[in-house]
This record gives C-alpha cells, structure tokens and sequence, in this order.
C-alpha cells in the first residue's frame, strides 16, 4: 500500500487509472468505431466507454506537444482526456468528419483553451491585489484580512470546490464502488491499497475489484461531463464549459 499525497479530484481518478495500465490501449479498427459511434448517438454506455479508453494514446501524442508550455504533464493529460470526452459527447456521423480528426481538435481545443486562460490572470482579481490601507498606511489585500498568503488561500479555494464536486458525485456509486474507489485513492485515512489488498478485504476476486473500480471511474466521468442534449448546449458548454 501506498500514501497518498493531498487531495484526490474526479479527473485524477481517471488519469491514475490509465496511468496504472502497462500501456494505452490500441485505437478500435475503423468497423468497430464506427459501430460505437452509432451507438454512442443512441446513449450506449459501453461504446462511449470504448470510445474513450480507445483513444487514449490521441490525448498522450497531443498533450506531449504541449510539455513546453509551462502546464504540468498531468494536468495535460487531464486536459486532454476532457476534451476527448467532450469529442465522443459531441460527434456525429453525418458531419462528414473523421472520428479521429474531429477528437484531435476537441483535444487540442481544451488545452489551448487553458493555455489563453494562463495569459489573462493578470486580468482577474487576485488575492494579493490591494484593498485598502491598515492602521500604519500598508496596503491590506484580501489574503491578509483572511489570514493566509494567496496562494494557499487560492489552493483551499480550489481544493474545497474540487472537494464538494467529488462529494455530490461520490453519492451516485453503489455501496461497494463507494469502499472500492476509497480504498483504492486512500479516501479514509489518505492510505492507498492495491487491487489484490482490496481484494482480500472484500473477500473476492482481484479482477472482480478491477472492474468495480473502472465502472466506478466511468460513473464519476460522466457525472461530471454528462453528455450534452443538443448541438447548442453543447456549443453553449464549449464556450463557457467550467
């Protein structure tokens, strides 16, 4: 077992679970994606599930251009496996384009999206800025009235969001997904056990434990990125998705 360092948020459970995996998973032949495409439109769990995990190493092959661009690896994989999902979400057959092409866009979109979100912080408010002046003339700003420097109060503000997201989330797994995915990223006391350690605390099989907790994974995914209900929300989310 191992432990775990701060807090764990949705898109990490997924990045860490294909990170577990020995390597990306082949692309689907062009028959079987088109299968899962057709079906994907009729709302098929387990095609939109193939879909993504099959298109993995697209999110790895673009996020790798963007390692000089001053985002963590991580993060650009996290980035890029949203706007995947986003692509399967949003595709149709009838454009006229490629699966493939239309992902690599949907992929490199999300990332350059963040990428111009970096360059206009300047323009926000920031917990450092001032807003007023204390008792010996000294520019107070909302970090000192809070207590903390801005950026630990900008890391809880954002860890308490992430936070309350995974909570309401959380609520959607069944009992068993619940303890699997808690043991699994150290949910109750910051400890991590392996598959074949849950495994034997649950009193099944190590591959059984597997697959609750890729279900689990996928449950979480797409209560956080359901699937838009028509073109314009899904237009609507792209412009202004977070």
């Amino acid at each position: 077992m191992m432990n775990s360092q701060g807090g764990t948020t949705m898109q990490t459970f997924v990045l860490v679970a294909y990170r577990r995996q020995a390597a990306f998973l082949q692309p689907l032949n062009d028959e079987k994606e088109r299968e899962c495409l057709r079906k994907v439109e009729q709302n098929d769990q387990e095609a939109f599930d193939l879909l993504v995990v099959h298109n993995m190493r697209l999110v790895a092959f673009i996020s790798k251009k963007y390692q000089d661009s001053g985002i963590d690896d991580d993060d650009l994989l996290s980035l890029g496996t949203i706007g995947l999902i986003k692509a399967v979400k949003s595709y149709r057959i009838t454009s006229g384009t490629k699966f493939g092409t239309y992902a690599a866009r949907c992929i490199e979109n999300e990332i350059l999206m963040q990428l111009r979100k970096k360059k206009k912080t300047n323009k926000d408010i920031s917990m450092d800025a001032s807003i007023g002046k204390d008792k010996e003339g000294n520019d107070l700003t909302i970090a000192d009235v809070l207590g903390c420097d801005a950026d630990e109060l900008e890391c809880k503000v954002s860890d308490r969001l992430e936070e309350e997201r995974l909570r309401r989330n959380f609520a959607q797994l069944d009992s068993r997904e619940k303890r699997v995915i808690a043991l699994r990223y150290g949910l109750f006391n910051g400890v991590e056990y392996t598959q074949q350690e849950i495994a034997r605390q649950l009193g099944i099989s190590r591959s059984y434990v597997s697959r609750i907790e890729a279900r689990a994974l996928l449950k979480l995914q797409h209560a956080l990125y359901p699937r838009p209900k028509s073109l314009k929300e899904y237009h609507e989310r792209r412009n202004g998705y977070h």
